[in-house]
């Protein structure tokens, strides 16, 4: 009898794991290592938000798994303020961190063997790996007439701002996927995680009306706290649109656990009630922005797309690794292109998440 074999069988060597060797390469550096490859946020968290999850410290029972009101009201009130989404009509849901929403979406959606999900050329991870889990085919393609007439696909994942890219896809172009996949039956998510951090362009939400036609029908927002509010630590995310899929969403989860703690629902309480936090961190990132941009145009690095989210996507014209190489000799630790698909081997991406001690010595060794 032949046993399936194990589930991590479905996927890629983790990510990450491939940057050891330049790791420790970068490590060697006399003044140590600059780590600009993960985008880990390394801000404090702000005191509102530490406050209210102390507060809220003393949970003893079960939290709910569609939240609470309050957070619910929260996540309410800031998707229609930022994304410009209606007062009502589409749902919302929080999740721990986007991550783990990405991964298993099309497993909660039903989609499985047979089913293609379609994701941007050059994606996140994570897209892929979540239609491996699901055992369906992944087609990458930032133009749908490049999937063809197939009428198998029932997810398409589209991403702006664009990590790892930065690109930020106009609202015409958003409305054509929402228009094309409505018309085959399948789901538009859209991971907005970057959305508040537009630097040379204005990102739309795909809730926004010029995108959905005020219909939230087939079209979920993921978004996470973790960059805007430093709160990666905390796993603090949520998704809304759909009703229907929201509450189809709800009730898998509810089955299976995945649940946000207590304490960390009133913290993203906080969170989205308050912009003063937001503000001041997007503020950081524009001038670490204007500092590493500076220092890798300096040292004859193209930056390309870029206009909006928290990385610089980079090259020289080259492999990636030998970029990655030639970087990690300097101290200086990024995620290579083809993290992100066979499209990106001459691309590296560098993250803005370094104090700016560290951003600042980032310049001192390119110069």
């Amino acid at each position: 009898m032949n046993r399936p074999g194990p589930v991590s069988s479905r996927l890629p060597e983790f990510t990450w794991d491939t940057l050891d060797a330049a790791a420790a390469l970068a490590a060697a550096h006399p003044d140590g290592p600059i780590n600009l490859s993960m985008g880990t946020p390394v801000d404090p968290v702000p005191q509102v938000i530490r406050q209210a999850l102390a507060d809220a410290s003393d949970a003893p029972g079960y939290p709910l798994t569609a939240g609470t009101r309050v957070l619910r009201d929260a996540i309410t009130g800031w998707v229609s303020r930022v994304c410009g989404a209606g007062a009502d009509g589409f749902g919302v849901l929080p999740t721990i961190g986007s991550k783990e929403l990405v991964a298993w979406l099309p497993t909660l959606l039903g989609v499985g063997p047979g089913d293609v999900v379609v994701v941007p050329s050059i994606a996140y991870p994570t897209y892929e790996d979540g239609a491996r889990l699901a055992g369906a085919t992944t087609v990458r393609a930032d133009s749908l007439t490049a999937v063809g007439p197939t009428s198998r696909v029932r997810l398409v994942w589209v991403n702006s701002p664009g990590n790892p890219t930065g690109r930020v896809l106009p609202a015409t172009h958003l409305r054509k996927v929402v228009d094309w996949a409505r018309e085959r039956g399948a789901v538009v998510a859209s991971d907005e995680c970057y959305l508040p951090l537009g630097w040379d362009a204005e990102p739309v939400s795909v809730l926004a009306p010029e995108v959905c036609g005020g219909s939230y029908d087939s079209v979920l927002a993921v978004h996470s706290l973790s960059k805007r509010s430093n709160l990666a630590g905390y796993r603090a995310g949520f998704v809304a649109g759909d009703p229907a899929l929201v509450a189809e969403l709800l009730k898998i989860r509810k089955h299976a656990g995945m649940i946000v703690p207590a304490p960390v629902q009133a913290a993203m309480v906080a969170a989205l009630r308050d912009e003063r936090h937001a503000d001041e961190q997007r503020e950081r990132y524009r001038a670490r922005r204007e500092t590493l941009r500076a220092a890798f145009v300096g040292a004859g690095f193209t930056v390309e797309h870029s206009e909006a989210g928290l990385y610089l996507w980079l090259t020289r014209g080259e492999d990636c690794w030998a970029t990655v190489d030639w970087l990690a000799r300097r101290g200086i630790l990024v995620a290579a292109g083809v993290f992100y698909g066979p499209g990106a081997r001459q691309y590296v991406r560098a993250a803005l998440t370094e104090s700016d001690e560290r951003i600042a010595a980032v310049a001192a060794r390119l110069a």
